[in-house]
């Protein structure tokens, strides 16, 4: 890993509220990306890309390197067959696992029992079962949408969403318990590539968000240390860590 400097890394408690997003189709890279940014990320996003090329592998070799896991796999299909491949996913050991709200509360709570089955079968520690919402690479997001799809989340008994910054006051009235992970996070001035409704981090913590995923502001830089750490610089993560809201590693 490149030198870093030490002033600039973060705590353990502030780098559980920044994911990394690993949105790549080798593992060799994944893992290397992984290792530059550690100091100030504490989480690695693993989405369908990754998963399709490398599998639960991408977990354990993750996990090996001190992330902890959060598969963005957005499962929504008939209840049975997303039980069955949360409770998978589960016993492979990852974190968080994401599942579309849109597919309705019974859905929901059939990803939640099967990803805690899986996991408690394995004898791991519970995972998180997180519902997005609506996507950030969508314009709108209706107030009536996002509330129904956060009902479904709380009665499912999932433990957190995704929504947009733009939707965190609306979800910490719905849902106030519930982890708040935002995606869509971008530098201010940056490009926002795809994401119609994208974020600056501090913007987005100064809304409630509990965690944050960063990726290409950070993973296509041309110097993705010195991102990760100009990120970290831009934020005052450690004076918010210390007043007692950073996530909870047991989230």
């Amino acid at each position: 890993m490149p030198e870093t400097d030490q002033r600039k890394t973060a705590a353990p408690d502030v780098r559980n509220r920044l994911a990394i997003a690993l949105d790549v189709d080798d593992l060799v890279e994944a893992i290397r990306i992984a290792k530059d940014v550690r100091p100030w990320f504490g989480v690695a996003k693993v989405g369908l890309e990754l998963f399709t090329a490398a599998g639960s592998d991408a977990v354990v070799e993750l996990q090996r390197v001190g992330y902890r896991v959060f598969l963005d796999l957005k499962f929504h299909d008939i209840p049975t067959t997303v039980r069955k491949a949360a409770r998978v996913v589960g016993a492979v050991g990852a974190n968080y696992l994401t599942l579309h709200a849109s597919g309705g509360t019974t859905m929901l709570r059939a990803g939640v029992e099967g990803l805690a089955e899986g996991a408690a079968n394995a004898g791991l520690e519970p995972p998180t079962a997180l519902a997005v919402t609506v996507l950030t690479s969508e314009e709108t997001a209706p107030d009536a949408v996002l509330t129904n799809r956060m009902k479904h989340a709380m009665e499912a008994g999932c433990g957190g969403i995704v929504c947009a910054a733009t939707d965190l006051a609306h979800a910490k009235q719905i849902a106030p318990r519930l982890t708040t992970v935002v995606p869509g996070i971008r530098p201010p001035h940056g490009d926002n590539h795809d994401q119609a409704r994208a974020s600056t981090p501090d913007a987005a913590l100064q809304a409630g968000a509990d965690l944050l995923v960063v990726g290409r502001a950070v993973t296509s830089a041309p110097d993705r240390v010195a991102a990760a750490a100009e990120l970290l610089g831009s934020l005052n993560l450690e004076r918010r860590a210390g007043s007692g809201d950073a996530l909870s590693s047991s989230r």
